[in-house]
């Protein structure tokens, strides 16, 4: 049976990357990528994990 999966996007405030991955990760979703926002300025961050994942 394969997974199946959900997605989550978030901003990354770059004072404050690492504390914002670490308590996504705690959560169970996992980092796909990392891309420039919109305005190039900010950081949009691209997240996964197994659905129904807590």
């Amino acid at each position: 049976m394969a997974t199946t999966w959900e997605y989550a996007t978030i901003p990354l405030l770059i004072h404050n990357t690492k504390a914002i991955l670490d308590q996504w990760g705690a959560d169970g979703w996992e980092l796909v990528q990392v891309v420039p926002g919109p305005d190039s300025t900010n950081l949009v961050a691209y997240l996964k994990r197994p659905s129904g994942g807590q």
